[in-house]
């Protein structure tokens, strides 16, 4: 039996794409889908053209750099140059046109967290762009509970740990940033989040047992929403092949666009983007879903361990 193959058909995700050439009404999260979304029909329309990104940049009196990060979704691109790209490529459907021109608006359009630009790292934007638009968001956590489960208090609690020097007020910030981004799991079309835990995150009393116990608490409210899938990996499984760490991986809206695989670390991040290593950390999880207790398991094992706290 293909254990992997029926991990990952249990995404909820097909009946949730918009068909293609649907207009992805992304206002409200950020400029980082509409620049992949963009990137990627930019992309599309030059190679449909035949031509180079050297042809394009020459053409445009950019580098052929310049169109890469482009296409990539790693860069906005003005107005004026998306409308020389689409004559370029001879982009003769109106409807396309007006597609791109409003991605590209949206594309330049601030997120709602850039109003928390003094407690964001410049690596962090990207990823909560992601978030916001998100389809699917999967993970595995070893350390703590992930930052769109956790209550108020465990959340200052890890805020603390990684700014020891941080005054109050600077933690009352990152806490409000926190909630508010835990808003896209009320909306009224959700992400569907599955979140694989170590065991050892649910015996670690981060913040006090008090705190903890109310994390349990919480944890097994939001794990009994039909969008909210929590499992646990307990000790007795041995060991496991997520030897990087924590793993995110995110499905943008729609079907043009890749999933993307997220790796937090100290000081910074990386977007691991290649095919072949989107695919290794998509099996990855898919093998720490299979090891870990069902779904089903989770009430009775978070109220047990929080009867021992």
């Amino acid at each position: 039996m293909d254990t992997t193959r029926i991990v990952r058909d249990q995404s909820p995700t097909a009946s949730r794409r918009p068909p293609r050439g649907h207009a992805l009404d992304l206002r409200q999260a950020g400029p980082t889908v509409p620049r992949m979304a963009l990137g990627a029909r930019l992309r599309r329309l030059r190679e449909e053209r035949g031509l180079t990104r050297d042809e394009a940049g020459a053409a445009l009196g950019v580098s052929r750099s310049k169109i890469s990060r482009l296409e990539l979704g790693r860069t906005g691109c003005k107005q004026q140059d998306v409308e020389a790209l689409l004559e370029l490529y001879g982009a003769g459907d109106e409807t396309e046109r007006a597609m791109v021109r409003e991605l590209a608006r949206q594309a330049n359009t601030p997120g709602w967290w850039q109003q928390y630009s003094d407690v964001i790292p410049s690596w962090l934007h990207d990823y909560l762009g992601l978030e916001q638009a998100a389809e699917v968001i999967r993970g595995f956590e070893s350390q703590f509970v992930p930052g769109l489960l956790q209550t108020p208090d465990y959340a200052r609690a890890v805020a603390r740990l990684g700014h020891p020097e941080a005054p109050p007020a600077e933690l009352d910030r990152r806490v409000e940033l926190r909630v508010r981004r835990q808003g896209v799991l009320s909306r009224p079309d959700p992400p569907h989040l599955w979140v694989v835990l170590d065991e050892a995150v649910l015996h670690r009393p981060v913040g006090g047992r008090a705190v903890l116990r109310a994390q349990l608490d919480h944890l097994r409210t939001m794990a009994a929403l039909p969008h909210v899938t929590v499992q646990i990996l307990p000790f007795a499984a041995g060991g496991h092949g997520a030897l990087c760490g924590p793993v995110t991986m995110l499905r943008p809206p729609g079907e043009q666009l890749p999933d993307v695989v997220y790796l937090e670390q100290l000081t910074t991040a990386v977007y691991p983007d290649r095919p072949a290593e989107v695919a290794r950390y998509w099996d990855l999880l898919n093998h720490l879903a299979v090891d870990a207790e069902p779904a089903s398991a989770t009430p009775a094992l978070l109220t047990r361990m929080r009867a021992r706290l």
